[in-house]
């Protein structure tokens, strides 16, 4: 199965306030943008196996396979798989793609695996694996808060 995650933009950005735990209480105009990576994924006979090109180093640290593994964790049944990861959305340039590629593991996992998550479910995984990976499970521009977390629609035609 494949997706094709998409990057983002920030239309604005407000910080508030500097919070105890070292983030930043935040407001950001989010808009999903059509630049995208491509994302497969393939039950695998032989154990995890992973192809990322000559993008990265597949480690466990990679955020896509954090996602495999939060999902693996509360659905034992979930098999290994083989994750092939074609980057197109540049690296470091705030377009969030490494975020967008989690959540998207996120999403195809629950499809693929038919695992019936909840909206609330993957939110939670995805603000696990970084402040802005919940944005990217709806494809809509959203207004951000909190820390990028809290998220709520936002009527936008450019």
């Amino acid at each position: 199965m494949i997706r094709l995650p998409k990057a983002k933009i920030n239309l604005g950005l407000r910080i508030l306030r500097r919070r105890p735990d070292g983030y930043h209480d935040i407001e950001t105009l989010l808009l999903p943008i059509p630049l995208r990576d491509a994302l497969e994924v393939l039950p695998s006979e032989e154990g995890m196996k992973y192809d990322f090109g000559d993008w990265d180093e597949p480690s466990e640290e990679n955020l896509v396979v954090r996602a495999y593994h939060l999902v693996k964790a509360a659905y034992p049944e979930v098999p290994p798989v083989e994750i092939i990861l074609r980057k197109r959305i540049p690296t470091g340039a705030g377009l969030g793609g490494g975020s967008s590629d989690a959540s998207n593991m996120l999403l195809l996992l629950d499809e693929l695996f038919e695992l019936g998550m909840s909206y609330d479910e993957m939110h939670q995984m995805a603000t696990r694996l970084g402040a802005d990976c919940p944005f990217f499970l709806r494809d809509e521009p959203q207004l951000g808060e909190g820390i990028g977390e809290l998220l709520s629609p936002f009527p936008l035609h450019l």
